[in-house]
């Protein structure tokens, strides 16, 4: 594949990925702050383990991918 048809798919899929972001906020999802997601704060610093966002994230994208590989079948 050549590299510039690479760098324009990589692009199309992050401006999709930024847009269902956008939705699911203005959907009032919550992602990021879920319960058993962890927010330290410091004096100066704030560091977030977005570990259940993660998790949710990981098996609706398992999921949607399996539906996929299915329906190719």
């Amino acid at each position: 594949m050549n590299l510039g048809k690479l760098l324009i798919a990589t692009g199309a899929v992050l401006i999709l990925a930024g847009l269902f972001v956008v939705l699911l906020n203005r959907a009032n999802v919550p992602l990021g702050k879920l319960p058993g997601d962890i927010v330290y704060r410091g004096k100066n610093t704030a560091v977030y383990f977005p570990i259940v966002s993660s998790i949710v994230i990981s098996v609706v994208l398992s999921a949607v991918l399996y539906v996929i590989s299915r329906s190719r079948r």
